[in-house]
């Protein structure tokens, strides 16, 4: 069937004023300005309402965190104490709980017209063994893309680390498990719906030895490699403190510095070692809101892309967003770099949707999503500007930012709608939203 997206409000694509025809799960083509309306179409969908983006892609999320928002053990501190407080409430996770948090997480991001996510999800108390398996099953039914970063973490307090005994495994089984869930469900063909990276969580949690069998794993397996990295400056304390080195240094050691990797956060890394970075290909993943919340400080985000670094972006965890909303991540992006560069022309509404769109693609290693473009993947987000807070908006792909777009009136996944008139398809939200609240009282 070929569908023709017909005479948007505006979209982000050069040459399809008129819409696009999608067929297969694919953009088959784009219809310019000027042209005549397609005959060979076996169905037409009205944009005129709508403007179009492609679906945006979050490149780091811990989904589990939607059970501990605005916890108030956690409220008000820094990254190394909020962790600290939180590690123990996030050690009663268990299958059931985990379950509605991932649904809830993955919801939400599809309202924002997010159509991939990675999440990084490190935690594996006894009994969530299966923790991988869970995401995997909840985003195929909902019908989203996703890349599951099997996290670890074999450092903790008795051996100098930051989180609990109670959290972390040790090294055979870690990688044991990482072979497990990449053989079972690892893609990484055009189009694939699941992909599956390995991510040490950070270097206060995992061991060097870890680090580089991971590398070792994910070059066997042909994946991506992720992992927490220059988000704070006692990080960088911590490193030269245990390793000896500054975090990029550790990377190298480990045999991170390769275009496989891309990290979350990188606020605090300097100008050669960006250059660095840049040099191998490694991507940034700007976690604007988590940044702010927890006081972290600003990603270079123009520099690190200057340099030849992929910038893409992420919600982070919901206990240091509080959101998975990838809208609104667009719009915090653009604040925050503007605040850095103290410049409203070096970073503009485009800059923070490409991230969000074709810079965290390239963060995934996709070149198949991000852009609205013949062959690439059907994923594309809609949106309406009928809120009262754009009214008076003339740039509608700038209002978007601008004005504060936070939900989607359609989103299409593989050419399949997955969200109509601003809600899932299949979905229950009041349900949803009864379950997870049920389930988050125990994380009180």
């Amino acid at each position: 069937m070929r569908l023709w997206i017909k005479d948007p409000l505006a979209i982000l694509a050069e040459g399809a004023e008129r819409g696009v025809i999608v067929q297969d799960g694919r953009i088959a083509e784009l219809v310019p300005a000027g042209a005549p309306a397609p005959q060979d179409v076996d169905e037409t969908f009205d944009a005129s309402r709508h403007v179009v983006l492609p679906g945006l892609v979050n490149t780091h999320h811990h989904f589990y965190q939607t059970l501990t928002r605005a916890q108030p053990a956690a409220i008000n501190r820094e990254l190394f104490p909020w962790l600290q407080a939180l590690y123990p409430i996030w050690a009663r996770l268990d299958p059931d709980s985990f379950r509605v948090a991932v649904r809830l997480a993955l919801t939400e991001l599809l309202l924002s017209g997010c159509t991939t996510a990675a999440d990084h999800h490190y935690l594996f108390p006894r009994g969530l063994e299966r923790a991988i398996d869970i995401e995997v099953e909840e985003a195929r039914a909902l019908g989203v893309r996703i890349t599951v970063t099997r996290g670890s973490m074999n450092l903790s307090q008795k051996d100098g680390g930051l989180p609990p005994d109670s959290v972390v495994q040790d090294e055979d089984e870690i990688l044991a498990d990482s072979e497990r869930v990449l053989s079972l469900f690892h893609d990484g063909s055009a189009g694939s719906w699941t992909q599956v990276a390995l991510a040490p969580c950070s270097p206060f949690s995992v061991t060097r030895r870890l680090m580089a069998e991971s590398a070792r794993l994910a070059e066997r397996f042909d994946c991506r490699l992720h992992t927490h990295l220059g988000e704070t400056r006692d990080e960088d304390a911590y490193c030269l403190s245990v390793y000896g080195c500054r975090p990029v240094d550790l990377l190298e050691e480990t045999g991170w510095l390769t275009s496989r990797a891309w990290l979350a956060h990188g606020v605090h890394f300097n100008d050669a070692e960006i250059g660095r970075l840049g040099l191998h290909g490694v991507g940034v993943c700007h976690c604007a809101t988590s940044n702010a919340v927890l006081a972290s400080g600003f990603c270079r985000t123009l520099d690190l892309e200057a340099a030849g670094v992929p910038v893409g972006l992420g919600v982070d965890g919901s206990a240091s967003n509080d959101s998975s909303n990838m809208m609104e991540a667009v719009r915090h992006a653009l604040m925050a770099g503007r605040w850095r560069y103290e410049s409203a022309s070096r970073v503009t509404h485009l800059d923070a949707l490409r991230w969000a769109t074709e810079g965290s693609a390239r963060c995934l290693g996709r070149d198949d999503i991000g852009v609205v473009a013949p062959g690439k993947q059907a994923d594309l987000a809609l949106f309406t500007l009928d809120e009262l807070r754009f009214s008076g908006a003339h740039d509608p792909i700038a209002a978007l930012v601008l004005c504060g777009a936070h939900r989607a009136d359609r989103v299409m996944v593989g050419g399949t709608w997955r969200v109509v008139d601003g809600e899932p398809v299949g979905l229950d939200l009041r349900k949803l939203r009864e379950d997870h609240g049920r389930a988050a009282v125990r994380f009180a």
